[in-house]
């Protein structure tokens, strides 16, 4: 495959417009090249693109997995939600857990109650730190959540901005090179023509002294045969 930065030089504002048969024949000679190399429906300057086993975890996989046998559809025809991950049980943290009454608690043993006791303990405190700290995010994404959201849409315009700006630059870039480009051409359009002008003249008496000396050699050939 031929490298796709080669550049071709061309005239467009000076060679003029190939007729449909010449047009035919170029696709023809084109087809014909091309018939030889297989295409690349990449870039070659591009790298070679992602499979998805190599950035595939097997955490992801089962993942995937779990999601596609838990597919059902909605009676309405719609696809219905995957259920939520089980991974992380958590009314641990919104349940209570279950006290035992004094009773239950005046049969056991002295240690085993203590042991009971302070695990409960324990996990009461873990359920109140989860609430106090849900409790303290709900109240900042109250206070300042619509702000973060509006100063997040205004930096994206921003950057939308910034690159439409980079795109009319470019484009107008593209315009100056195209103007140049033609002005040279324009420029150089004469002495083109000109030098093809002379091309053709001198491959045309190039030609004609070719045949003079055919004609001379053929003259000198019966000038010997009649001296013979």
């Amino acid at each position: 495959m031929p490298l796709i930065t080669t550049i071709h030089e061309s005239l467009p504002y000076i060679d003029p417009e190939p007729t449909p048969s010449e047009r035919s024949a170029a696709e023809a000679l084109i087809a014909a090249e091309r018939s030889l190399h297989p295409d690349d429906p990449f870039h070659a300057l591009l790298p070679p693109p992602l499979t998805p086993s190599s950035h595939m975890t097997p955490l992801l996989e089962s993942e995937f997995d779990r999601i596609a046998s838990h597919v059902q559809a909605n009676p309405d025809g719609t696809q219905a939600p995957p259920p939520k991950l089980s991974a992380l049980d958590l009314a641990r943290y919104s349940s209570l857990p279950e006290i035992p009454s004094a009773s239950e608690l005046a049969g056991m043993d002295s240690s085993e109650a203590t042991t009971l006791l302070s695990s409960l303990l324990g996990k009461a405190y873990t359920d109140h730190a989860y609430v106090a700290q849900r409790r303290a995010h709900l109240a900042l994404l109250d206070a300042y959540g619509k702000n973060a959201w509006l100063i997040g849409n205004w930096q994206l315009e921003g950057e939308l901005k910034a690159i439409e700006k980079e795109l009319v630059e470019a484009k107008r870039e593209i315009d100056l090179v195209t103007l140049q480009r033609k002005q040279a051409q324009d420029e150089v359009g004469p002495e083109i023509l000109g030098l093809e002008d002379t091309w053709k003249k001198g491959v045309g008496r190039v030609l004609e002294t070719e045949a003079a000396v055919e004609g001379l050699r053929r003259q000198v050939l019966e000038v010997r045969r009649g001296m013979e």
